[in-house]
């Protein structure tokens, strides 16, 4: 008898998840009794806020532990308009909303929705590793344009209009980035839009970082005029509540696209988890005063992270204007065999300990992602050995 041992093709189109694998391996070392600073996961390590957890027990107590409607009920998703709403002016509907099983699930179903083999999906680099691999997964052909590291990675609209052939479908947008905690102009996303919008193209605008600004108020595409026919949104409230485990997330669009999500959902995943909606809705709709003291840490720890890398050996880094990552370029310590941003990660990770994300995952070769989604006293140990394994190679 023959065994069946091969994999579906569309396996071979996607990848382990970089940050996720790089966090598996401190794990491991850590198991081992080694004494690991992990800088590669993109999770606070803030508590969930009481109010939300007690609206979670609460759920519990009430029974609330049976099915949902597939796109979440009525309430969570009117609670996640109205949150829309009261940020940016936007007026979505609870048929133009549906729930996911977090933000990474939101930017899969929408790919998985929009695309059809071949189409092409314009992307910033540096990018969440996500991106690409939602994108191959579902046929599609990822288009890369370049962003202005001396500026910030800046992204200019016209890189994106160059890149633009009859083939385009979706632009994907994440600002604040996921590496590179870069801001992008609103002059610049609103020239991108225009131009979106005179081709029929969609933009997928990643929001899941929205409340993490260090100088600007946020801002979203989708409360421009018109932008319901091209735009939809991804978001999340894995960062901003730090609900990474609850697994909530989100998708704004228009209703015909979020009825197809929900096809696609009720087989796949069914319903978010009837506990985690409840909690939902207390964070969406009560206190923030949470947001506002884990932005003022990150601000803090943002400073101290700048400071600590501007002053090791042929570093080169940009200030991040958003979320809670440094992506410094650390080319000039590519000696003694290391030839990339993969090697030096190897290497720092085997000679010092220290996880974090090489720049490979997020399409560059010379940088290095720093989560600063942890505490002072672990930036503080982290960093020293950094400084240490950089300036025995500068």
């Amino acid at each position: 008898m023959q065994t069946v041992q091969e994999l579906a093709q569309r396996i071979s189109l996607i990848s382990e998840s970089s940050t996720m694998k790089v966090a598996a391996e401190a794990d491991r070392l850590r198991r081992e009794g080694i004494d690991v600073v992990d800088f590669s996961a993109g999770e606070p390590d803030f508590p969930t806020p009481d109010n939300v957890k007690r609206a979670a027990i609460q759920a519990l107590d009430a029974n609330f532990t049976k099915y949902t409607p597939v796109s979440g009920t009525v309430e969570l998703k009117q609670a996640i308009c109205d949150h829309h709403k009261r940020m940016y002016g936007t007026s979505y509907t609870a048929k133009e909303c549906i729930a996911t099983m977090g933000g990474k699930h939101a930017i899969f179903n929408l790919t998985q929705a929009l695309l059809d083999p071949g189409d092409e999906v314009i992307i910033p680099v540096p990018y969440w590793v996500t991106f690409k691999d939602v994108v191959n997964y579902a046929g599609g052909k990822c288009v890369f344009v370049d962003t202005d590291e001396q500026e910030g990675f800046s992204l200019k609209a016209s890189s994106v209009e160059r890149a633009i052939t009859p083939k385009t479908r979706m632009i994907i947008l994440n600002s604040p980035s996921n590496p590179s905690g870069a801001l992008f102009e609103r002059s610049e996303l609103e020239r991108v839009f225009r131009i979106a919008k005179d081709k029929g193209i969609w933009i997928l605008a990643d929001e899941c970082y929205e409340r993490f600004l260090y100088s600007s108020e946020p801002f979203s595409l989708a409360s421009l005029p018109g932008a319901k026919d091209t735009v939809v949104v991804a978001g999340s409230l894995s960062k901003t509540y730090a609900m990474t485990g609850w697994r909530m997330g989100f998708v704004l669009g228009p209703a015909a696209v979020v009825a197809g999500i929900n096809k696609l959902q009720s087989h796949a995943t069914s319903n978010p988890n009837s506990i985690t909606q409840k909690a939902a809705i207390e964070a969406l709709n009560g206190p923030q005063d949470s947001v506002a003291a884990m932005l003022a840490e990150y601000r803090k720890r943002r400073e101290y992270v700048m400071e600590r890398l501007r002053k090791m050996p042929g570093v080169k880094t940009q200030t991040p204007q958003g979320a809670f990552y440094a992506y410094p370029n650390v080319s000039a310590a590519f000696t003694g065999g290391i030839k990339s941003a993969f090697d030096f990660s190897e290497k720092l990770l085997a000679e010092e300990h220290v996880a974090l994300v090489p720049g490979e995952a997020f399409g560059t070769t010379d940088h290095i992602r720093i989560s600063y989604a942890t505490s002072m006293k672990e930036l503080q140990r982290g960093l020293d050995r950094l400084q240490r394994f950089i300036a025995a190679r500068v």
